[in-house]
């Protein structure tokens, strides 16, 4: 009860004994799981089985509120730190322990669909109550006493549903490159100042493996930064003719001019790479009998 009292952010936890009763007079499944796996040996030596369902039972009736099952979910998302408080409640290999198990087995037999189309920890009761946890970022408690056939909530599983739809909090959203899905962890032009800079960083370096990678994701490779200047630009200043060649093969704008009025040839004049000038030059032209067929 101390614990869920620092979890709650200090409202205290109440006691329903009826649901106790309940609990422990329904509990056939659970005494036989337990005595199944005492014969398997999976529980440490001198485990006395009928005190730990005893506990189990009473855990289970615990009461909160649903503002303080927020905060116990958001100090999970916290790493064991209550953010209204700022006491350390658990240690951090507590609370991955905790949510790697709310993420496989939180949501009864719903639990590896859940994972699968949802994927963020989250664990539901009975009572139609439901914890959810997005780490690093926030605890959700919602609440509606309607269930499905599992023992879920049937708002709460909806909840979650049209939840992870609208935003990219799914364990392996960030594998795929999709802007359908909205990250409230990162400010609105991040993705897109990040992909631009790494491009333009790239093109210096003549790296062209990085660049082909952010051409997959969708970064426009005639995107400039806030001098104007594009990935053809630093390729041609530096003299980098592969990366060059792939650009203009890639149909990128050869006479986009920066801030100064350089473009990428006048760059490549300038630095004196007269082979990537001959290049350039060749490129302008056929582009511009194209243009005038």
């Amino acid at each position: 009860m101390k614990t869920w009292s620092e979890l709650s952010g200090g409202f205290n936890p109440s006691f329903n004994n009826s649901v106790y009763l309940s609990e422990k007079q329904t509990a056939d499944r659970n005494f036989a799981l337990a005595y199944f796996m005492r014969e398997k040996n999976a529980f440490p030596e001198n485990t006395n089985l009928i005190e730990t369902l005893e506990f189990y039972f009473q855990c289970c009736s615990i009461e909160v509120k649903s503002p303080s099952m927020a905060s116990a979910a958001a100090t999970l998302a916290n790493g064991g730190v209550n953010p209204l408080t700022g006491k350390n409640v658990f240690n951090s290999s507590t609370v991955k322990n905790c949510l790697s198990l709310m993420n496989s087995c939180g949501m009864y037999d719903f639990s590896g669909e859940y994972a699968f189309k949802i994927g963020f920890p989250a664990k539901s009761g009975v009572s139609g109550a439901m914890m959810i946890v997005i780490p690093n970022v926030m605890g959700i408690c919602v609440w509606s006493p309607n269930l499905d056939e599992l023992g879920n909530s049937v708002r709460g599983v909806e909840f979650s549903k049209m939840f992870g739809e609208r935003f990219n909090f799914h364990n392996y959203d960030s594998l795929i490159n999709s802007n359908d899905k909205l990250d409230p962890r990162k400010s609105k032009y991040e993705n897109k100042i990040d992909g631009v800079i790494s491009l333009i960083y790239a093109a210096s370096l003549g790296d062209i493996d990085e660049i082909k990678k952010l051409e997959a994701r969708g970064i426009d490779l005639n995107s400039a930064d806030y001098d104007g200047r594009t990935a053809l630009h630093l390729a041609a200043s530096e003299g980098h003719k592969e990366v060059v060649e792939y650009l203009i093969n890639r149909n990128t704008t050869a006479n986009l001019k920066d801030r100064w009025g350089g473009s990428p040839i006048e760059d490549a004049k300038r630095s004196n790479h007269r082979n990537i000038v001959k290049i350039l030059e060749e490129y302008l032209s056929n582009q511009f009998k194209s243009e005038n067929k």
